[in-house]
């Protein structure tokens, strides 16, 4: 009896975290036209089912190299994000991630966390 509990304790947990997943997604296309402001459009949709997140306290950002760029929500859409990045003319390659800063509820108190995608890379072409 002992064991079947474990078991569907460890059954029960898995499956609350595998439902428990928060997505990033890049939606900023792999390749763009070199533009002459160097200023290039950067946006990411951020899902999480974690109730627990207090929506008001999520913060976007763009880390390039040490540099992180501030992003906005998009008007009228739902959990999607954008900012510009300048880019410098010499330059055909853009690395960048993206963090998002977050509070949720715990008890005793909330609790702050962050969490940051995998690299991303924007190559920047002459027409």
């Amino acid at each position: 009896m002992q064991r079947l509990c474990n078991f569907l304790l460890v059954w029960a947990w898995s499956m609350f975290l595998a439902g428990c997943s928060t997505t990033i997604t890049n939606l900023t296309p792999s390749q763009q036209v070199r533009n002459p402001s160097g200023l290039y459009p950067i946006s990411a949709a951020w899902h999480s089912p974690q109730q627990s997140i207090v929506k008001d306290s999520i913060k976007a950002y763009v880390i390039v190299g040490l540099e992180a760029y501030p992003m906005q929500l998009t008007p009228l859409t739902k959990n999607r994000w954008e900012t510009l990045v300048p880019v410098s003319a010499n330059k055909n390659i853009l690395n960048y991630q993206f963090k998002y800063d977050f509070v949720y509820l715990s008890m005793p108190e909330r609790k702050g966390n962050s969490m940051l995608s995998q690299p991303f890379q924007l190559r920047i072409v002459d027409k």
